[in-house]
Protein backbone atom coordinates (compact mmCIF):
# COMPACT_ATOMS: atom_id res chain seq x y z
CA UNK A 1 0.00 0.00 0.00
CA UNK A 2 1.60 2.90 -0.65
CA UNK A 3 1.21 6.30 0.69
CA UNK A 4 -1.15 7.96 -1.49
CA UNK A 5 -3.60 4.84 -1.30
CA UNK A 6 -3.81 6.03 2.31
CA UNK A 7 -4.92 9.76 2.19
CA UNK A 8 -8.05 10.75 1.79
CA UNK A 9 -9.48 14.05 0.84
CA UNK A 10 -11.36 15.95 3.45
CA UNK A 11 -14.01 17.09 1.02
CA UNK A 12 -14.80 13.17 -0.21
CA UNK A 13 -15.20 12.42 3.22
CA UNK A 14 -17.88 14.55 3.97
CA UNK A 15 -20.91 13.49 2.07
CA UNK A 16 -22.04 10.00 2.83
CA UNK A 17 -24.43 8.21 -0.38
CA UNK A 18 -25.23 5.10 0.74
CA UNK A 19 -25.83 2.01 -1.02
CA UNK A 20 -27.83 -1.24 -1.12
CA UNK A 21 -25.10 -3.82 0.46
CA UNK A 22 -24.28 -6.86 -1.88
CA UNK A 23 -23.73 -8.68 1.56
CA UNK A 24 -23.56 -8.89 5.66
CA UNK A 25 -20.86 -9.37 6.75
CA UNK A 26 -20.40 -12.27 9.31
CA UNK A 27 -19.38 -11.79 12.95
CA UNK A 28 -16.19 -13.01 12.51
CA UNK A 29 -15.07 -10.49 9.80
CA UNK A 30 -16.73 -7.92 11.91
CA UNK A 31 -14.52 -9.19 14.88
CA UNK A 32 -11.33 -9.26 12.82
CA UNK A 33 -11.69 -6.03 11.21
CA UNK A 34 -12.08 -4.26 14.48
CA UNK A 35 -9.02 -6.03 15.89
CA UNK A 36 -6.86 -5.43 12.86
CA UNK A 37 -7.50 -1.44 14.16
CA UNK A 38 -6.27 -2.26 16.99
CA UNK A 39 -3.31 -4.31 15.77
CA UNK A 40 -1.90 -2.15 13.63
CA UNK A 41 -1.85 0.58 15.36
CA UNK A 42 -0.16 -0.95 18.72
CA UNK A 43 3.80 -0.76 19.13
CA UNK A 44 4.96 -4.07 21.00
CA UNK A 45 7.68 -1.30 22.43
CA UNK A 46 7.38 2.34 23.05
CA UNK A 47 5.49 5.16 20.98
CA UNK A 48 6.42 9.15 21.15
CA UNK A 49 4.76 12.00 19.10
CA UNK A 50 5.15 15.40 18.45
CA UNK A 51 1.72 16.81 17.78
CA UNK A 52 -0.71 20.37 17.52
CA UNK A 53 -4.33 21.12 18.62
CA UNK A 54 -6.10 23.14 16.51
CA UNK A 55 -9.22 24.66 18.96
CA UNK A 56 -11.69 26.19 16.49
CA UNK A 57 -15.04 27.83 19.10
CA UNK A 58 -17.58 29.92 17.95
CA UNK A 59 -17.13 33.69 19.32
CA UNK A 60 -13.58 33.18 20.11
CA UNK A 61 -10.35 33.20 18.95
CA UNK A 62 -8.44 29.92 17.18
CA UNK A 63 -5.86 28.23 19.68
CA UNK A 64 -2.99 26.07 18.84
CA UNK A 65 -1.09 23.84 21.29
CA UNK A 66 1.83 22.07 20.77
CA UNK A 67 2.53 18.97 22.78
CA UNK A 68 4.30 15.70 22.66
CA UNK A 69 2.72 12.11 23.98
CA UNK A 70 4.38 9.31 24.77
CA UNK A 71 2.83 5.70 25.04
CA UNK A 72 3.59 2.29 26.64
CA UNK A 73 0.97 -0.06 25.15
CA UNK A 74 2.34 -3.15 26.38
CA UNK A 75 1.61 -1.72 30.17
CA UNK A 76 -1.19 0.38 28.81
CA UNK A 77 0.88 3.78 30.08
CA UNK A 78 0.42 6.89 28.71
CA UNK A 79 1.73 10.57 29.03
CA UNK A 80 0.92 13.82 27.52
CA UNK A 81 2.94 16.73 27.85
CA UNK A 82 1.87 20.26 26.67
CA UNK A 83 5.01 22.56 25.26
CA UNK A 84 3.03 25.61 24.08
CA UNK A 85 1.77 28.09 23.92
CA UNK A 86 3.33 29.37 27.14
CA UNK A 87 0.75 29.51 29.48
CA UNK A 88 -0.25 25.62 29.21
CA UNK A 89 3.15 24.66 29.11
CA UNK A 90 4.28 21.76 31.82
CA UNK A 91 0.66 20.71 31.55
CA UNK A 92 0.02 17.23 31.46
CA UNK A 93 -2.05 14.01 31.70
CA UNK A 94 -0.74 11.03 32.83
CA UNK A 95 -2.64 7.54 32.14
CA UNK A 96 -2.07 4.87 34.89
CA UNK A 97 -3.46 1.73 35.77
CA UNK A 98 -6.53 2.71 34.05
CA UNK A 99 -7.15 5.81 35.67
CA UNK A 100 -6.13 9.31 34.28
CA UNK A 101 -4.74 12.39 35.90
CA UNK A 102 -4.23 15.92 35.03
CA UNK A 103 -1.62 18.11 35.83
CA UNK A 104 -1.38 22.08 36.80
CA UNK A 105 2.25 23.32 37.70
CA UNK A 106 0.52 26.85 37.90
CA UNK A 107 -0.88 25.29 41.35
CA UNK A 108 1.08 22.34 41.52
CA UNK A 109 -1.64 19.70 41.99
CA UNK A 110 -2.78 16.63 40.08
CA UNK A 111 -6.44 15.98 39.91
CA UNK A 112 -8.20 12.27 39.19
CA UNK A 113 -9.85 12.95 35.34
CA UNK A 114 -12.69 10.44 33.58
CA UNK A 115 -12.92 9.65 30.27
CA UNK A 116 -14.95 12.49 29.23
CA UNK A 117 -12.35 14.70 30.27
CA UNK A 118 -11.42 17.42 27.32
CA UNK A 119 -8.10 17.78 26.47
CA UNK A 120 -6.76 21.17 28.01
CA UNK A 121 -10.33 22.23 26.90
CA UNK A 122 -10.59 20.98 23.23
CA UNK A 123 -12.96 18.60 21.72
CA UNK A 124 -10.01 15.74 21.97
CA UNK A 125 -10.18 13.67 24.19
CA UNK A 126 -7.68 10.51 25.83
CA UNK A 127 -8.69 7.98 23.29
CA UNK A 128 -7.29 10.58 20.33
CA UNK A 129 -3.83 10.14 21.74
CA UNK A 130 -3.80 6.30 23.16
CA UNK A 131 -3.17 3.32 21.80
CA UNK A 132 -6.66 1.61 20.41
CA UNK A 133 -8.56 -0.85 22.35
CA UNK A 134 -11.51 -1.12 20.37
CA UNK A 135 -11.91 -4.87 20.59
CA UNK A 136 -11.15 -4.98 24.28
CA UNK A 137 -13.81 -2.87 25.46
CA UNK A 138 -16.53 -2.26 22.92
CA UNK A 139 -18.46 -5.62 21.21
CA UNK A 140 -19.32 -4.72 17.69
CA UNK A 141 -21.62 -5.57 14.79
CA UNK A 142 -22.07 -5.00 11.26
CA UNK A 143 -24.41 -2.37 10.23
CA UNK A 144 -24.28 -2.41 6.66
CA UNK A 145 -21.78 -1.86 3.47
CA UNK A 146 -21.82 1.73 1.93
CA UNK A 147 -20.10 4.82 0.06
CA UNK A 148 -18.51 7.38 2.47
CA UNK A 149 -18.06 9.86 -0.76
CA UNK A 150 -16.09 7.74 -3.31
CA UNK A 151 -15.18 4.93 -0.69
CA UNK A 152 -16.73 1.67 -0.18
CA UNK A 153 -16.75 1.41 3.54
CA UNK A 154 -18.15 -1.39 5.90
CA UNK A 155 -20.91 0.33 8.41
CA UNK A 156 -19.87 -0.50 12.19
CA UNK A 157 -21.68 0.08 15.04
CA UNK A 158 -19.77 -0.56 19.19
CA UNK A 159 -21.07 -0.74 22.32
CA UNK A 160 -19.08 -0.56 25.43
CA UNK A 161 -18.99 -4.00 27.21
CA UNK A 162 -20.47 -3.99 30.47
CA UNK A 163 -17.83 -2.83 33.57
CA UNK A 164 -15.39 -1.00 30.86
CA UNK A 165 -14.66 2.74 31.28
CA UNK A 166 -15.01 4.45 28.00
CA UNK A 167 -15.70 8.23 26.94
CA UNK A 168 -18.72 7.48 24.76
CA UNK A 169 -20.55 3.91 25.39
CA UNK A 170 -21.41 3.60 22.07
CA UNK A 171 -19.82 4.72 18.62
CA UNK A 172 -19.80 3.88 14.72
CA UNK A 173 -17.32 3.67 12.49
CA UNK A 174 -16.53 3.80 8.75
CA UNK A 175 -13.75 1.83 7.77
CA UNK A 176 -12.52 1.71 4.14
CA UNK A 177 -13.21 -1.81 2.88
CA UNK A 178 -10.55 -1.26 0.72
CA UNK A 179 -7.31 -0.27 3.22
CA UNK A 180 -8.41 -1.29 6.48
CA UNK A 181 -8.72 2.21 7.54
CA UNK A 182 -11.02 4.11 9.80
CA UNK A 183 -12.09 6.87 7.71
CA UNK A 184 -15.03 8.29 9.97
CA UNK A 185 -16.36 7.97 13.68
CA UNK A 186 -19.49 9.30 15.33
CA UNK A 187 -19.34 9.05 19.50
CA UNK A 188 -22.87 8.91 21.06
CA UNK A 189 -23.60 9.49 24.51
CA UNK A 190 -26.09 6.34 26.44
CA UNK A 191 -29.25 8.86 25.36
CA UNK A 192 -28.68 8.25 21.89
CA UNK A 193 -27.48 12.08 21.36
CA UNK A 194 -24.99 12.38 19.08
CA UNK A 195 -21.74 14.02 20.98
CA UNK A 196 -18.78 13.87 17.90
CA UNK A 197 -18.08 13.53 14.43
CA UNK A 198 -14.31 12.52 13.96
CA UNK A 199 -12.31 12.27 10.41
CA UNK A 200 -9.25 10.84 9.84
CA UNK A 201 -8.50 12.07 6.39
CA UNK A 202 -4.52 10.88 6.39
CA UNK A 203 -2.76 7.85 7.70
CA UNK A 204 0.57 7.22 8.04
CA UNK A 205 2.64 4.34 8.94
CA UNK A 206 6.16 3.78 10.41
CA UNK A 207 8.29 0.58 10.90
CA UNK A 208 9.00 -0.68 14.21
CA UNK A 209 11.82 -2.98 15.34
CA UNK A 210 10.43 -4.13 18.51
CA UNK A 211 7.10 -4.87 16.50
CA UNK A 212 8.84 -6.31 13.92
CA UNK A 213 5.82 -4.54 11.32
CA UNK A 214 4.39 -1.16 10.48
CA UNK A 215 2.50 1.54 12.88
CA UNK A 216 0.21 2.93 11.40
CA UNK A 217 -1.24 6.22 12.88
CA UNK A 218 -3.72 9.44 11.74
CA UNK A 219 -1.35 12.09 10.89
CA UNK A 220 -4.46 14.37 10.75
CA UNK A 221 -7.74 13.99 12.82
CA UNK A 222 -10.43 16.45 12.61
CA UNK A 223 -12.72 16.42 15.44
CA UNK A 224 -16.50 17.82 15.24
CA UNK A 225 -18.24 19.33 18.27
CA UNK A 226 -21.83 17.81 17.79
CA UNK A 227 -23.41 19.06 20.58
CA UNK A 228 -21.48 23.07 20.77
CA UNK A 229 -22.23 23.34 16.85
CA UNK A 230 -19.67 25.45 14.89
CA UNK A 231 -16.81 24.32 17.27
CA UNK A 232 -14.33 21.65 15.81
CA UNK A 233 -10.66 20.67 17.05
CA UNK A 234 -7.69 19.45 14.50
CA UNK A 235 -4.85 17.51 15.67
CA UNK A 236 -2.32 16.70 13.46
CA UNK A 237 0.63 14.60 13.99
CA UNK A 238 3.95 15.34 12.78
CA UNK A 239 6.51 12.80 14.03
CA UNK A 240 6.43 9.48 15.36
CA UNK A 241 9.85 7.82 17.00
CA UNK A 242 9.17 4.24 18.10
CA UNK A 243 12.58 4.15 20.46
CA UNK A 244 12.49 2.90 23.43
CA UNK A 245 11.59 5.45 26.47
CA UNK A 246 12.67 5.51 30.04
CA UNK A 247 10.75 4.52 32.48
CA UNK A 248 10.75 7.53 34.25
CA UNK A 249 8.53 9.41 31.83
CA UNK A 250 5.36 7.27 32.92
CA UNK A 251 5.92 9.03 36.29
CA UNK A 252 4.50 12.11 38.23
CA UNK A 253 8.40 13.39 39.16
CA UNK A 254 9.29 13.38 35.68
CA UNK A 255 6.19 15.72 34.51
CA UNK A 256 6.66 17.63 37.80
CA UNK A 257 10.07 18.14 36.71
CA UNK A 258 9.59 19.73 33.42
CA UNK A 259 7.80 22.45 34.92
CA UNK A 260 10.26 23.69 37.24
Amino acid sequence: MTTMSMKVTAAALLGLVVSEPAWALDQKKVDAIVQELDDRQRNSGDYKALCYIEQKERGKNDLVYQGVFYRRDEDDKLMILFLKPKSEAGKGYLRLDKNMFMYDPTVGKWERRTERERILGTDSRRQDFDESRLAEEFDAKWVKDEKLGKFDVHHLELKAKKGVDVAYPVLHMWVDAATGNMLKRQDFALSGRLMRTTYYPKWKKVFSESKGSEVYYPEEIRIFDEVEKGNKTTVVITTVDLKPLSENIFTKAWLESKSR
